[in-house]
């Protein structure tokens, strides 16, 4: 069972000491876009060692240290400012993969501020062909419905995308899209005049056998985040977005982020599992919702400061907060913020 991350001590950027964590594992981030807004802040707090993450409900900072870090997810719609940068995590023998979120809503109001879908295909395949494939997971995030979006015309331009990046990828993942349950988002498509709608459990099915159809040619692994849903009929499957599995296969030879998960090719341990195995630790991470997989990681960003403005976005309150938190960043602050 995870117990917490290892305690330490920062010197911060004015020589004060800090009480800090030193977590294995990084998210960077689900609360803000960090390659496409913030490549230099994140790299020169790299090179610096720590960052400082700002809790949202009581506003008091925490201390974060990269000293123990063996793994970065990054989560984007637009890395290619990042791309530059990654020779940073390189350097300091830091592993990273890519949940690369890449939707086909051009023509709506949904992403305001991505760049284009052409664009955006480029920087999907050029980072794939510089870190390798099972290091970029392509997310079509989230699934939406409108009075002239269904699930036909929503299959149409999933393959409109895969058709020119399946290759590039190992894996698709997909949610839908939440409005009930977040306020920020039933207000950001009330103020933006957005005519969306959560799917139900038929259409839920319906597009998940266009999927399962659609995935014949491309064989990519197709997995729900955070999604209650058995779609497993169809070959889809529930996912682990800081996925330790990934990890295993990818980055297999980092003995330390090998000891962290738990994983041996070979054990001498005391503790071992019917087949013989040392069982590994239960690392989910509890501060997510119950039907996410993924495993423990420490989040860096934060809220209200992802200048796509994505309207179904949970993260942002307004385009006036966002547009005020960016107006005051520091390039070279300890927090985004």
């Amino acid at each position: 069972m995870f117990k917490g991350w290892e305690k330490i001590t920062i010197k911060d950027d004015r020589g004060e000491l800090k009480d800090g964590i030193a977590p294995v594992v990084i998210s960077a981030s689900r609360s803000t876009d960090i390659p496409a807004f913030y490549p230099e802040w994140f790299s020169n707090r790299l090179r610096k060692g720590y960052v400082a993450w700002v809790n949202p409900f009581n506003n008091t900072a925490q201390y974060v240290s990269f000293q123990k870090t063996r793994l970065i997810v990054f989560w984007s719609k637009n890395p290619r400012p990042l791309i530059p940068y990654l020779d940073v995590c390189n350097k300091k023998n830091i592993n990273y993969y890519f949940q690369f979120t890449l939707n086909n809503y051009d023509e709506g109001a949904f992403e305001p501020h991505v760049p284009s879908l052409a664009d955006r295909i480029e920087t999907f395949k050029s980072l794939s062909e510089k870190i390798g494939k099972e290091k970029v997971v392509w997310r079509f995030d989230p699934l939406i419905l409108t009075d002239k979006i269904d699930v036909q015309c929503l299959l149409g331009k999933i393959v409109n995308v895969g058709e020119k990046i399946h290759r590039y990828t190992n894996k698709l993942v997909i949610s839908f899209v939440d409005i009930s349950i977040y306020r920020k988002v039933q207000n950001n498509l009330k103020r933006n005049n957005v005519p969306c709608r959560e799917f139900n459990t038929d259409e839920m099915m319906l597009l998940a056998k266009g999927l399962q159809e659609i995935n014949r040619d491309w064989n990519l692994e197709i997995g729900t985040c955070g999604e209650q849903i058995d779609l497993s009929h169809y070959g889809i499957f529930h996912n682990k977005c800081i996925d330790d599995e990934l990890m295993i296969k990818a980055f297999g030879s980092d003995v330390a982020l090998m000891n962290f998960l738990g994983h041996r090719n070979h054990y001498q341990g005391d503790i071992f599992s019917a087949s013989g195995e040392k069982r590994r630790p239960n690392l989910k991470d509890k501060g997510q919702r119950k039907t996410c997989e993924c495993i423990v990681s420490k989040d860096i960003g934060m809220y209200n400061t992802c200048g796509h403005l994505c309207v179904y976005c949970y993260a942002n309150t307004s385009e006036k907060v966002v547009t005020s938190n960016l107006e005051k960043h520091l390039p070279d602050g300890e927090s985004i913020i």
